[in-house]
């Protein structure tokens, strides 16, 4: 006789599994769903604002990505004109890597890094979609763009992807794999299928081609927005996408690099989470 649990994790990768059985069938009948759609430039001069926070939500992440990332940003905020007034807030949940991730960010801030740190104890919460959450209240700036902390979001194309919030042009932006000139860098097969599947399943809640992207940019007013938000898993970008009601989402053609260090934190246990 199974426990309450097992039953509950069997009938939701039951769920799971034949979600993906039927989108994938769907997938190949319908060849209008791989037509990449236009991506815009958003490159121009950014006149409406220039003051931005990054949030980076971490978990057990080597120190060397957060100094690589936080270099990289601020040397692309120095070449836009006008210059890009930055904060990098990391978000890290406690892990065995908190300690010397913390000694990094502090030597980053010594160095002239406009960079700070919230440490959550595992008592006070976890998982990304709070960490992000909790980065968002906490942001300093009224315009906020999330991304991962493992350099598969390009910091060079920070700018980019905030200019639409920051110009005024839209509520919402995302770093987009899956419109003209965007792309992924050494994906499996399977992992392009789930992906894609992920993304069929949100076409009935958003426009955006890209709704699983976690790099992402919103106001301070978009969030004030999105009421009920549910801060489980790892699909907060399109969560506050649905409950702020953005009316307009820019979608920004990036390039998602592979990891350069550290590993993947998402498990079959978060994709039962989105499907249900």
């Amino acid at each position: 006789i199974f426990s309450s649990w097992a039953q509950l994790w069997m009938l939701g990768r039951s769920a799971y599994l034949w979600s993906v059985t039927v989108v994938f069938v769907l997938y190949l009948l319908n060849p209008l769903f791989l037509t990449q759609h236009q991506g815009h430039d958003y490159q121009s001069s950014m006149s409406a604002q220039n003051q931005l926070s990054v949030i980076v939500p971490t978990y057990n992440e080597p120190p060397n990505n957060i100094r690589r990332l936080c270099e990289r940003l601020f040397a692309a905020a120095e070449k836009q004109v006008p210059k890009l007034e930055v904060q990098l807030l990391i978000v890290d949940d406690e892990s065995k890597g908190s300690a010397a991730l913390a000694t990094q960010v502090a030597e980053l801030a010594k160095n002239g890094y406009k960079i700070g740190l919230l440490a959550r104890k595992k008592s006070e919460g976890r998982g990304l979609s709070s960490a992000v959450m909790l980065g968002l209240r906490k942001a300093e700036h009224g315009v906020m763009v999330v991304m991962d902390a493992d350099l598969q979001h390009e910091p060079e194309s920070v700018p980019a992807v905030a200019a639409p919030v920051l110009q005024g042009k839209a509520q919402f932006s995302v770093g987009s794999r899956n419109v003209a000139g965007g792309k992924v860098a050494g994906w499996t097969f399977s992992r392009k299928l789930i992906s894609q599947v992920a993304t069929m399943l949100a076409m009935p809640v958003t426009t955006c081609r890209d709704p699983m992207s976690g790099f992402f940019c919103l106001s301070k007013t978009t969030l004030a927005q999105a009421k009920n938000v549910n801060d489980v898993g790892f699909k907060i970008g399109l969560e506050l996408q649905v409950r702020s009601n953005a009316k307009t989402i820019a979608e920004v053609p990036i390039t998602f690099q592979d990891r350069e260090e550290g590993e993947s934190k998402l498990t079959m246990k978060q994709n039962i989470e989105y499907v249900s």
